[in-house]
């Protein structure tokens, strides 16, 4: 099974800048992301290196490889952390299509909203993947700012013991109708790596999946319907000992002409 590293970077350089110099190396990522915002915070697992001294975290990278970053890049980091997951052959295959048809859908391909938003429960909270105020608030205002674009939640999952089954029954729904239905997909799913090293970023993480939606507003509509907060609450809350959520927005790069742009946006940075 092939195995990728992902790395959650702290830049002490401006975004297109970093991204100049990473079109200038041979490393190719299967994803470069923009960092947007917390949706879930850890609460017990790797909790000091991703959350220590409030550090920003800027880019998410992930690379079919377990070499490091050229020094050409770690010039650039001020703060990283990594793991590494083995991530299946036939969802590596054709990525790069595939990942492009999901960020520049063709035209009538994305499901419309499906109005749960309109009747949306609010929570106090979204530390359980629930709707809270201040989440719709800020996708709210985040939509209006950053227009209809796609994003890519980064999850990370740790399960309670002999709970993953469950786990994998959640994940069977989201994808069978209270994901898809809004356009969610995973798109890299896979097993952590733990090597035993005190400062192994896997350490205590089980798996790593990179879920995809045509906007901030199909993951809102989602988290506010009745159809997903059953399979939610059945199968994914119980199931897990420690999780959390990054939302990013991905990015290209052009390696032949150093330029870079934001994918499913058509514009440049």
């Amino acid at each position: 099974m092939p195995i990728c590293t992902i790395y959650l970077l702290s830049l002490n350089v401006p975004i297109p800048q970093f991204l100049h110099s990473l079109s200038s190396t041979t490393v190719k990522p299967l994803v470069v992301s923009k960092v947007i915002r917390w949706i879930i915070l850890p609460t017990s697992t790797s909790t000091s290196a991703l959350l220590a001294h409030n550090i920003h975290w800027d880019i998410l990278l992930i690379i079919p490889s377990t070499d490091p970053l050229p020094q050409a890049l770690q010039k650039h980091i001020q703060h990283q952390w990594s793991l590494q997951s083995g991530v299946p052959s036939r969802i590596l295959q054709d990525f790069a299509a595939k990942n492009k048809a999901l960020l520049s859908p063709s035209k009538g391909s994305v499901p419309p909203l499906t109005g749960s938003l309109d009747k949306a429960r609010l929570r106090s909270s979204s530390q359980d993947l629930e709707l809270s105020s201040e989440l719709l608030g800020w996708a709210e205002s985040f939509g209006k700012q950053e227009g209809s674009g796609a994003v890519s939640m980064l999850n990370l999952l740790a399960f309670k013991p002999d709970l993953k089954s469950e786990y994998m029954k959640y994940g069977a729904e989201f994808a069978r109708s209270a994901g898809s239905k809004r356009g969610g997909t995973a798109k890299i799913v896979g097993s952590v790596i733990h090597n035993g090293r005190e400062s192994d970023g896997g350490e205590g993480w089980d798996e790593v999946a990179l879920a995809h939606y045509p906007s901030i507003s199909h993951f809102a509509d989602m988290l506010a319907s009745e159809d997903y907060q059953d399979i939610n609450k059945r199968y994914r809350v119980e199931s897990l000992r420690d999780t959390f959520i990054l939302c990013t927005s991905e990015l290209g790069i052009d390696h032949d002409q150093g330029g870079l742009w934001r994918k499913g946006m058509g514009s440049k940075l």
